[in-house]
């Protein structure tokens, strides 16, 4: 397991990544909850329709079609847990889904139905996929669908991110060893000009992070759960050089810990020509990026004497527009909303920058408590949005 100091592997907010992934989110329109019941409710209630899921009967009970938002109570009469889809059975776009329903138990999906066939897929565990009946309805409109996507899909989108990755760690080794080479001149001024962008162009990889491994928590831990704190052996990398830089640490003092990172930047990019990114996790990671923003930089939690967070909140923002110009194409047929995030995500990085004034970022502290909550709000709302991403691009089991 990776040391409390690794934060790029940790989840955020474990209830709304699980959230994410199992729900589609292109307009919220599932949600889960613990209802056995078939039940039409009293007027006005929504209508609930009990439907078996296994891999004989999947999608037996739903006898009495009807348009409009509705509920279906799937219960998992097999023995396995089951992933279930309501889809289109000829274009298979998905109008909802639910992951991980336990063998003898029932979880709900809301959705919009309108004019057209559908029919519920049955992914067992361990077992192929079961299409039940076709269902048809014959007036309403339905709510928003998507066609699922696959790893074929992704997999070229991925192998042209991890070239950029590649790309961009052969400047992280150049910038660290312009830092490690000012340490070495006793020029601290110089060095800590020179941390900066060194620091910003790792962060711009974040997407890559799960795939760096360990190297990650050596080149951008923090010093969170060390026993020794600043102190301890184990905390290293950039954040290392950054408490030594700003709190009075000699050159002969930092030397070892900028040689360290340099070392550890320079193996990361010899070992990544025989990485492979998993091409599942990039939607996911899309979402990730700020995310951690939220919680790291725009908190604070990362400042160890630099006062830079808001300079990594904008290199975090160039990275999640890098993620999102790769799956463009995916998401262009797929998230009507897709421009508009990306515009607001453009703007993101639009407001930080009217924050730098001379070339300088000011630290968080300097900022009013309405600008704070502004940009806690603007980034908080991008986060929610690009969860929609991370759950598109899950691709799903279809056989």
């Amino acid at each position: 397991m990776p040391r409390p100091g690794w934060r790029r592997g940790q989840r955020w907010l474990i209830t709304g990544a699980l959230v994410v992934l199992l729900c589609l989110l292109v307009a919220n329109v599932i949600a889960l909850t613990q209802r056995p019941h078939d039940d039409t409710g009293p007027s006005g209630a929504l209508r609930r329709t009990l439907v078996e899921v296994s891999g004989s009967r999947c999608g037996e009970g739903w006898d009495a079609p009807a348009p409009g938002v509705q509920v279906f109570a799937l219960h998992n009469t097999s023995d396995a847990s089951a992933e279930v889809f309501l889809e289109n059975p000829r274009s298979h776009v998905v109008y909802g889904e639910v992951e991980d329903i336990g063998p003898g138990t029932t979880r709900e999906l809301t959705v919009r139905l309108g004019r057209g066939a559908y029919a519920f897929t049955c992914l067992p565990e361990d077992a192929d996929a079961v299409t039940g009946p076709t269902v048809r309805i014959h007036k309403g409109r339905s709510g928003p669908a998507a066609a699922p996507v696959t790893t074929h899909d992704l997999i070229p989108r991925a192998i042209a991110y991890q070239k950029w990755v590649g790309d961009g760690l052969d400047k992280v080794v150049r910038l660290t060893r312009h830092l490690r080479d000012a340490v070495d001149r006793g020029d601290l001024g110089a060095a800590r000009t020179s941390w900066l962008p060194a620091h910003l162009q790792y962060e711009r990889m974040g997407a890559a992070y799960d795939a760096f491994g360990d190297a990650d928590g050596r080149i951008n831990g923090t010093d969170a759960g060390l026993p020794g704190g600043t102190g301890d052996k184990d905390f290293t990398g950039f954040h290392r050089v950054e408490y030594g830089l700003w709190h009075g640490q000699s050159a002969h003092e930092l030397r070892a810990p900028t040689a360290a990172l340099l070392t550890a930047v320079s193996t990361l990019r010899e070992d990544w020509a025989q990485t492979r990114m998993d091409p599942a996790q990039l939607g996911l990671r899309a979402h990730e990026i700020l995310e951690n923003t939220v919680q790291f930089e725009l908190t604070g939690r990362t400042d160890f004497g630099s006062g830079s967070n808001l300079a990594t909140a904008r290199a975090n923002v160039d990275g999640t527009r890098e993620v999102l110009s790769r799956l463009h194409p995916i998401l262009s047929r797929r998230y009507a909303r897709l421009p508009a995030l990306e515009r607001d995500v453009r703007r993101a990085g639009q407001r930080l920058d009217e924050l730098r004034h001379d070339g300088d970022w000011p630290p968080l502290e300097r900022l009013s408590r309405t600008r704070r909550e502004h940009l806690d709000a603007l980034f908080g709302d991008l986060v929610e949005r690009l969860a929609s991403v991370a759950t598109l691009c899950d691709p799903r089991r279809t056989v």
